[in-house]
């Protein structure tokens, strides 16, 4: 990759120094687009590393396009297809996400474009760029921002990220708006901490602390894991004040789990307060049948005054099964709170159904969802269908040949 690119992602993820990720986006723009000509012309380019593999393993790629189609309820939804594209070679990954929206002669028109990049340096580095492309009056590709990520994978499973998001400003530069740092330790065999910091732009021009975090995650007996995330904001004076704490408790193995989360936030005298607790239960049979079970509990129930208690305001229920064909489907029911009527307890409110059938040359699958109205009948609000050419990770079952 050219030496402009490589000082470009060092200057957005060090510290930045006022000008130090302020880059021309014409020529940001022009330097993506030989980048990428260079991609579809000789993928071997981007080899960034010496690894064997980037010859003797062959390109993985995969295109999905997904259109996003409203009905009944939602008769002005605009019509949106999504197409996302996915390569891999060697050690480097792309992967694009393209929006289009439909324009009023009924054709489809770009709007807004996605591109990832990944690319393994070593085993203990990772770099990850992303960048996001509008469209100017003119209908052309214009980039409107960069985020730089750099991590590291230090000695003990330890690690150190780095993330800096950069926006166009109103003279056509980039200017960073965002930049968060995650370090994550194991203090112990069975306890690790991360600590984050997110710094966001201040009035000054410059970036200034926002909030930060400490999150400890404890392995237990009987395969329980307890979690523990903790947030604080910057008062007026310069000082961290505590605003919110998560506790997750996960208890169980994968066919059969419980997970419990608990939120408590500060009130207006810096006091701790239960305001929200989640529980989740996951099963799956012996035939591969999945269910799953989400109870929301809240503080905020709609149509009332808080009392200062718990209820339940929200119920998911999901199960999910496979064919020995490969063909998945998976149904969800979500009942809530009636607001004119909070009193009476969960109504169903959401159908959701989504089937997947694949095929030697790929997959599709249609997403339907399914809404009450106002007069209590449930009208379908989109269908959502997409084509994949991935080959499908379940493939179909063949008789096995006799043992000799």
């Amino acid at each position: 990759m050219p030496t402009s690119n490589n000082d470009r992602r060092s200057a957005l993820v060090a510290p930045p120094s006022g000008d130090g990720c302020i880059v021309s986006s014409v020529v940001a723009f022009g330097c993506l687009l030989v980048v990428i000509g260079a991609y579809c012309l000789c993928p071997s380019a981007f080899a960034q590393t010496s690894d064997s593999r980037t010859t003797e393993e062959p390109a993985k790629s995969w295109t999905a396009t997904t259109d996003l189609k409203s009905d009944d309820l939602l008769p002005e939804r605009i019509p949106v297809r999504i197409i996302e594209n996915h390569s891999k070679n060697g050690n480097q990954m792309l992967d694009k996400r393209s929006l289009e929206i439909r324009g009023t002669d009924g054709h489809f028109e770009p709007y807004q474009d996605i591109e990832k990049e990944t690319v393994t340096v070593d085993a203990s580095h990772i770099r990850t760029t992303m960048r996001t492309f509008a469209r100017d009056v003119n209908g052309r590709k214009a980039l409107v921002q960069v985020t730089e990520e750099e991590k590291h994978i230090l000695s003990g499973d330890d690690s150190n990220m780095v993330r800096v998001t950069c926006n166009l400003d109103l003279n056509g530069r980039l200017q960073p708006v965002q930049r968060e740092i995650v370090e994550t330790k194991n203090i112990s065999k069975d306890l690790e901490e991360t600590n984050t910091t997110v710094m966001l732009a201040n009035i000054n021009g410059g970036l200034a602390p926002a909030f930060k975090t400490r999150e400890l995650r404890k392995r237990a007996a009987n395969d329980t894991v307890e979690t523990e995330k903790t947030t604080w904001l910057p008062d007026g004076n310069g000082k961290w004040q505590l605003s919110e704490t998560r506790q997750n408790i996960t208890t169980g193995e994968a066919t059969d789990r419980r997970i419990e989360e608990r939120v408590f936030r500060s009130d207006v005298d810096g006091k701790l307060g239960q305001i929200s607790r989640v529980v989740t239960q996951e099963s799956e049979s012996t035939s591969g049948e999945k269910r799953s079970v989400v109870e929301t509990y809240s503080i905020d129930v709609p149509g009332t005054t808080q009392d200062g208690s718990l209820h339940l305001v929200e119920r998911k229920t999901s199960t999910g099964s496979s064919s020995s064909t490969g063909e998945r489907a998976t149904e969800q029911k979500v009942e809530q709170t009636n607001p004119g009527e909070p009193g009476a307890g969960l109504r169903l409110s959401v159908l959701v159904d989504d089937r997947m059938v694949p095929a030697p040359a790929g997959e599709q699958s249609t997403v339907t969802i399914r809404a009450r109205d106002s007069n209590g009948n449930f009208g379908i609000v989109s269908v959502d269908t997409t084509k994949a050419d991935q080959i499908p990770t379940v493939q179909i079952q063949q008789t096995p040949a006799e043992k000799p």
